[in-house]
């Protein structure tokens, strides 16, 4: 089963463990979590449960200790 990021677009495979599923499922791309409701491999709801801080380029390139 395959879903999208109602964040960013992202298609994210969900294998069959989720066909009945209710919970989160993180997005790779963009670090949101989804509340997902599935029912024999059906999608049933989705909704944007919160959407992660991006880190800033000067976070990534401070390597000062």
């Amino acid at each position: 089963m395959k879903i999208n990021c109602i964040a960013c677009g992202l298609k994210i495979d969900l294998d069959d463990a989720y066909d009945d599923y209710e919970g989160q499922v993180k997005c790779f791309a963009c670090r949101a979590l989804l509340e997902i409701k599935t029912e024999e491999g059906n999608i049933k709801s989705i909704r944007l449960e919160k959407i992660a801080p991006r880190s800033s380029d000067k976070e990534l390139l401070d390597l000062s200790v």
